[in-house]
């Protein structure tokens, strides 16, 4: 049996890369840390850390038991919250994390409508990307996140939670207003020989797969996950972009064009962590999320 403190204690060193700002960040003594440490390396039978300069480096064990430990601790948390709410010791509350253009567009109506439907239920919200967002459901510091994934790319790392698929967002060609183009505006091989500007990780393997498709490989010059400085740069004439309808309809620069790639889109899903049944507040909130969040009949 491994002690929940200790497996605290343990995921606070995982994710701080050593003793000493792991007991900062738990506002610990250091010495207090070490000795849950070595309390746990002996209740595992194995080595959890190697040390590493001033820091420390997870064994194999290690890293697997930090995976589980974010996992054990935020379902004991999610238990928590759900039996106080049963309890009437609390109303509940829903923690949610979405990514930039999900929280300029689709969060402030969902919010509202949540908070005029159940007003006692607590809702908090923070910025983070799919990849961050499932990382704060597994480790229990978010109950629901918004996340978004390529429709010709099968979304990973899901395994284990309950999804709902919120919307699909129309992906466009970004260019310079009052330029002239050989092709079809709507088609990417028309932009073969200009520059680029990519974003996120995810959008940009997503757009060398879609140029890669067409018979060339995109020119990048400029990476920015800012979709405000993505238009920004193309208004300027220093390159094309491609960007989902969200970030369009969260801020549609004067300077830019824009024209709908056929057949070309984003998922954008609410996800939680376990399955059914859900907790009360979340399955409230996915229910407003499922009435509010509807695609809009025009785009951006």
């Amino acid at each position: 049996m491994f002690d929940e403190n200790r497996l605290r204690v343990f995921a606070a060193i995982a994710r701080e890369g050593s003793v000493t700002a792991a007991a900062a960040a738990l506002h610990y003594a250091q010495p207090s840390v070490s000795h849950h440490l070595a309390r746990l390396e002996a209740e595992a039978g194995v080595p959890l850390v190697q040390r590493a300069g001033r820091g420390i480096r997870l064994t194999e064990a290690g890293r697997l038991l930090a995976d589980r430990a974010e996992e054990i601790l935020g379902r004991i948390d999610s238990a928590r919250t759900e039996l106080a709410a049963h309890a009437g010791l609390s109303a509940g509350r829903v923690r949610l994390a979405a990514f930039p253009s999900a929280l300029a567009t689709l969060v402030p109506a969902v919010a509202a409508a949540f908070g005029a439907e159940h007003p006692d239920i607590e809702l908090a919200l923070t910025e983070a990307e799919p990849p961050e967002a499932l990382a704060a459901l597994r480790r229990g510091e978010a109950d629901v996140a918004f996340t978004f994934h390529h429709g010709d790319s099968p979304p990973g790392g899901r395994e284990g939670h309950t999804v709902t698929s919120i919307l699909h967002e129309p992906v466009y060609i970004v260019s310079r207003a009052g330029a002239s183009w050989p092709g079809p505006r709507t088609d990417l091989e028309t932009y073969r020989g200009q520059r680029w500007i990519a974003g996120c990780e995810r959008c940009r393997t997503h757009l060398l797969s879609a140029c890669g498709k067409r018979g060339f490989t995109p020119a990048i010059a400029f990476e920015t996950d800012d979709y405000v400085a993505a238009q920004a740069l193309v208004a300027a004439g220093l390159g094309v972009s491609t960007l989902p309808g969200l970030a369009l309809r969260a801020h549609l620069h004067p300077g830019v064009r824009i024209d709908r790639l056929p057949g070309d889109h984003r998922v954008v899903d609410a996800v939680v962590y376990g399955a059914p049944p859900l907790p009360a507040p979340i399955e409230a909130f996915l229910k407003v999320v499922k009435e509010t969040a509807v695609e809009p009949v025009q785009w951006p």
